[in-house]
């Protein structure tokens, strides 16, 4: 097995607390609201949501992806940190045992958050995962981040 790690950086004026609480805390119940068109629900399969739980998001029919399992290894309130791994799921196919996350958000100069993710992919065998094949799925991450930020400008009191 074979562990390849990329990182990314976004930013945003939303402020660290606020988008920790919506990205991660609230996440089970914002998602499935924000892009309904796409993920049907969140369901705690294992746990009680908390450290060592294991999660399940479950996708709308006829999609590519039908669902995602996670595993939560840590929730850091007071540090604003998350890690997490996706432990099964369609996306990972016959090439990846697990993908881990590591999510800081830290406050930027400006009163926003300067989000930074980590990604390890653990392979099976000597596979290599190529940046473009990274890049698939940092654009969804991309894509959910921005649905989130735009729900949190047009309800400045949401999480506040």
């Amino acid at each position: 097995m074979g562990v390849n790690t990329y990182t990314y950086e976004s930013t945003t004026t939303i402020s660290p607390t606020r988008l920790f609480k919506a990205l991660v805390l609230d996440f089970d119940n914002l998602v499935p609201k924000l892009l309904s068109q796409h993920v049907k629900n969140n369901e705690t399969i294992e746990g009680d949501g908390g450290v060592g739980s294991i999660k399940q998001m479950n996708f709308v029919e006829g999609g590519p992806i039908k669902y995602l399992k996670h595993k939560i290894h840590a929730i850091d309130d007071k540090n604003l940190e998350t890690k997490y791994s996706l432990i099964e799921g369609d996306v990972l196919g016959d090439k990846l045992e697990s993908i881990a996350y590591d999510v800081k958000f830290e406050a930027a100069g400006d009163g926003g958050c300067v989000c930074k993710t980590t990604t390890e992919y653990h392979t099976k065998g000597d596979y290599v995962v190529s940046e473009e094949e990274h890049n698939v799925g940092k654009g969804k991450a991309i894509d959910l981040f921005k649905a989130i930020e735009a729900y949190l400008l047009a309800n400045p009191s949401v999480y506040a």
